[in-house]
């Protein structure tokens, strides 16, 4: 089984016995901070890759901080620890344990967590939508036919425009677009290349899909100056090296959602093992 990244986030004093209930799982890599801006440190963090984020209710503003996780991190699955509490439901977060080491109920919780995950990409691969891309992708000729045909795909999942922006050799900070798909004026007037703190270079810089609307400070310009309402972004890797980042945009605000992202990054996926066999 491969190794799951747990980043916990707990009051200091409970942290041994944090590390203790965890690090005896040999699946599981633990770190542990004991500050809310530790976690959104941790979660900036280009080198560090984390799967499951577990989260103190103790610690204080919570919420807001599982608020601004889920969206910049949609994907990344949160629990709540809440020893206080008899029962109750885990908000936005994932899961809620309120006793998480008896009978090992934290590490069980994470695991299923984690199994749900796998589970659910599997259906989804399944889907009309992504076997019809497939197709679509072993027919395509060259390396940007067949980057053509991923952004089709892509718009046909009901996106106004979408873009793929690749990674220069040696240099993951400047990406160039090399496809697009949507309305003529968008295309004429979209970005050729990103810019140092742009959303298309932290995707690919932390490897992580991510969705921003128009007050956001990581943006794309497009959404930033108005243009587009909305945008997701979702890397591409090729045998675990970042090699693009596929952006697809919504007019209208709020209306990208996580299985949306999951459709996505089956594409991505789909397209990087074929680049591959280029």
């Amino acid at each position: 089984m491969s190794v799951i990244n747990i980043l916990v986030a707990v009051r200091r004093e409970f942290a041994s016995q944090y590390h203790k209930g965890l690090s005896v799982h040999k699946t599981f890599k633990v770190e542990i901070v004991s500050a809310v801006q530790d976690v959104l440190d941790m979660l900036a963090d280009t080198d560090k890759h984390i799967d499951v984020l577990v989260l103190d209710n103790g610690l204080g503003s919570i919420y807001d901080l599982i608020e601004d996780v889920r969206h910049t991190h949609p994907r990344m699955i949160i629990v709540l620890v809440d020893q206080d509490a008899d029962f109750g439901t885990p908000g936005q977060a994932d899961e809620l344990s309120t006793d998480p080491f008896t009978n090992d109920d934290l590490a069980k919780r994470i695991t299923r967590l984690m199994s749900d995950r796998k589970l659910e990409t599997l259906r989804a691969d399944s889907l009309p939508a992504v076997r019809q891309f497939a197709k679509e992708l072993r027919n395509a000729t060259g390396e940007l036919g067949k980057l053509q045909t991923a952004v089709s795909a892509c718009k046909q999942l009901g996106y106004d425009y979408v873009a793929f922006y690749r990674a220069e050799a040696n240099d993951n900070s400047t990406l160039t677009l090399k496809a697009q798909v949507g309305p003529a004026p968008i295309q004429s007037i979209a970005p050729k290349s990103s810019t140092a703190n742009d959303l298309l270079t932290w995707t690919l810089t932390h490897g992580q899909s991510r969705i921003a609307a128009p007050q956001d400070a990581v943006n794309h310009p497009l959404v930033a100056k108005g243009r587009l309402g909305g945008i997701v972004t979702v890397p591409v890797l090729i045998s675990g090296q970042r090699y693009g980042v596929i952006a697809a945009f919504k007019d209208q605000p709020g209306t990208i959602n996580q299985d949306h992202i999951m459709l996505l990054e089956l594409i991505a996926a789909q397209l990087g093992s074929a680049i591959t066999k280029e």
